[in-house]
């Protein structure tokens, strides 16, 4: 039985499609008929026909209308968002500080439902990304030949922006469907490569399913990428150091890193490619490679990557605290006995050396902590006149222990 009892929540959140009250569930329906007030943005709003004593329209930004719901706690109450709230929606946003017994919600079908329905793609097997207000660099990780993605995107302009940027990085022989109004009178959907795209007009809302195609580079699935994927002035982790410190740090779901001494940020933006559940935090004291070490994280799709500058451990004091530390410059013995001092107990802590200073503190702390100390020595093959020979790095020193 439906309808709104005492002891119902007083907030119900109902995902609309593009024509609004069309497919509606009768539950959601009843919960229209019954709100005092309906909250949400103008165009949802101009869906659906209400007895309603108040209307709201959602405000920008977007996180001022969570203060303004707040005001009508108590009273029934209707937020209309797009397609399903719970899947790349506001849904989450908005129940955020509710308890579970204040609000219930009725999704409509997603726009990635609706757009792999269209084209007969499997949601489970295909990448899916919401792009409203994040940078187009997002897509980097995932061009490689083959991939299929949908993503959401806030207007006509963006879907330019996104064919642009998959052909400048070799892609534009990608396919796109470009898919407006789903589901809606106003359903619109064009295919065309990504370096055709030329002047089409686009309207929103839109979304574009992509099948990647192209002679463009990919990042691929490996820790150790190539030393040249990164801008560096030479202070760089190379690529069998990192593949083997990466390994070693063994990020695990939802941790946090701390990478001290960040270089060009290789390491750090090699861990955060493992997973998007992954955060992690950079101090470098050199305000060039920061700059250095943004770019490379937007260029490389991570740009959720937090960058300090300062110098550790006093820029360490206001941190959240971290799952696993990494230092791979500008250690010394203040730093070290400031990490045993104050990371929490089980803190995985890994450190790499190449000076004889820096080793001689690691196999000091090792005897005191435990932990194991590895000798690493890279050697590559180089010319030596008309023959080959092999020419060896200074060889590193890692200590990894969990503290």
């Amino acid at each position: 039985m439906f309808g709104l009892m005492a002891n119902d929540p007083w907030l119900t959140i109902i995902g609309l499609g593009e024509d609004g009250l069309d497919g509606l569930s009768l539950a959601s329906r009843l919960a229209l008929e019954k709100a005092e007030v309906i909250m949400g943005p103008s165009r949802h709003l101009a869906l659906v026909s209400t007895k309603a004593s108040e209307c709201v329209e959602w405000p920008i930004p977007f996180h001022q209308g969570i203060s303004r719901l707040l005001e009508f706690r108590g009273r029934t109450t209707v937020v209309l968002t797009s397609g399903d709230p719970f899947w790349f929606g506001a849904g989450s946003h908005i129940v955020k500080n509710l308890s579970f017994q204040e609000w219930r919600a009725f999704p409509a079908p997603s726009t990635f439902g609706w757009a792999a329905s269209n084209l007969g793609w499997s949601l489970e097997h295909i990448a899916m990304l919401g792009l409203h207000a994040a940078p187009i660099s997002r897509l980097r990780p995932y061009l490689t030949v083959g991939q299929r993605l949908i993503v959401l995107v806030r207007s006509g302009k963006a879907v330019h922006e996104l064919a642009n940027y998959l052909t400048e990085n070799g892609f534009g022989l990608s396919l796109l469907f470009i898919m407006q109004a789903l589901a809606g009178s106003r359903e619109r959907i064009v295919k065309v490569k990504a370096r055709n795209l030329g002047k089409l007009e686009i309207e929103k809302p839109v979304c574009v399913a992509i099948e990647i195609s192209g002679t463009g580079r990919s990042l691929g699935f490996a820790s150790g990428r190539s030393n040249d994927w990164f801008e560096t002035d030479g202070q760089i982790s190379k690529r069998p150091i990192r593949a083997l410190t990466l390994s070693t740090l063994a990020p695990q779901y939802g941790e946090h890193l701390w990478d001290i001494g960040g270089g060009s940020g290789s390491i750090s933006i090699e861990w955060l490619l493992l997973h998007q559940s992954l955060n992690a935090t950079i101090i470098e004291v050199n305000a060039e490679r920061a700059a250095q070490i943004q770019r490379n994280a937007q260029q490389l799709g991570v740009d959720h990557l937090n960058v300090i500058v300062g110098k550790a451990p006093v820029a360490l004091h206001e941190l959240i605290l971290p799952d696993a530390v990494f230092v791979g410059g500008g250690l010394d013995q203040e730093l070290l006995n400031w990490l045993i001092e104050n990371v929490l107990p089980g803190t995985r802590l890994v450190i790499n050396a190449v000076t004889l200073e820096s080793e001689a503190l690691l196999i000091q702390a090792q005897r005191g902590l435990g932990g194991v100390l590895m000798r690493v020595g890279i050697s590559e093959q180089t010319p030596i006149g008309s023959r080959t020979g092999w020419k060896s790095s200074y060889p590193v020193v890692q200590w990894s222990v969990t503290l």
